[in-house]
């Protein structure tokens, strides 16, 4: 099955049933584990296995997002059979230095058997067999990323955690799925309120709106109705264990 499968939603900590921010995404004839929040993992693991990803993309290094790496770096040096070749993990470029103080570590050099650390930047575009992902920086107070995904004639664009911002518009501009987050209800610097998110469905052009990551002053069905009524189109809330395709 090819599509978007929805690992975890919640935010900024997990919750029964409903680890935080993580996705598998196949297309193309590849698989890529996009964020890695904590409890996404055992999610993952429902789906497919760490030796058959095609690589790991992890949007911002907040913890919510980038968590369960640490245990995807635990299984692969310690749990699993050894891979033919190290896990490609596109990141943006403090991971190994974050890895290396957890780890008590001088540099991140000892995952090197395991994870191939790849840095993001703006622009860069990665192509993956039939997959092609474009990053682009966006608005988060900090190093943070946005994605948009193609393949077989079809494309999905992925907020990471953003407030509106360009670079987000020209990822999500006509694509057949946006991903996108509504973390907070009132306006902020660093996230989408559900009207955000339906706003930016509606000025880009995008088939359907699927939202995410929403935080705790709101609940999941409220944050999809309010984007609903910005957007006008088909708009649901990601559900763990659910796969959408845009392919």
């Amino acid at each position: 099955m090819t599509g978007l499968t929805v690992l975890g939603t919640a935010a900024p900590y997990p919750l029964p049933d409903r680890p935080c921010s993580g996705y598998l995404l196949q297309g193309g004839g590849a698989q890529v584990w996009m964020d890695t929040g904590p409890g996404s993992l055992a999610e993952l693991l429902r789906h497919t296995t760490l030796d058959q990803l095609d690589a790991v993309w992890v949007s911002h290094l907040h913890l919510d997002h980038v968590g369960d790496l640490l245990n995807a770096d635990y299984a692969l040096a310690y749990g699993l059979p050894p891979l033919a070749r190290p896990l490609p993990v596109y990141a943006p470029a403090a991971l190994g230095k974050r890895l290396a103080g957890f780890f008590e570590q001088e540099d991140a050099g000892f995952v090197s058997d395991v994870l191939e650390l790849r840095e993001l930047r703006d622009g860069l575009e990665v192509q993956l067999g039939g997959l092609q992902l474009l990053s682009r920086s966006v608005e988060h107070g900090c190093d943070a990323y946005g994605l948009r995904a193609t393949a077989d004639g079809r494309s999905l664009a992925y907020s990471g955690d953003c407030a509106p911002c360009p670079a987000l518009d020209s990822l999500a501009t006509g694509v057949d799925l946006l991903l996108c987050e509504a973390d907070s209800g009132e306006e902020t610097a660093v996230h989408h309120t559900p009207e955000q998110a339906g706003a930016l469905a509606r000025r880009t052009g995008v088939r359907r709106l699927v939202v995410t990551h929403v935080g705790p002053s709101l609940r999941p069905s409220e944050a999809t109705e309010r984007a609903a009524e910005v957007f006008g189109g088909p708009t649901v809330c990601a559900e763990v264990g659910q796969t959408i395709s845009p392919w």
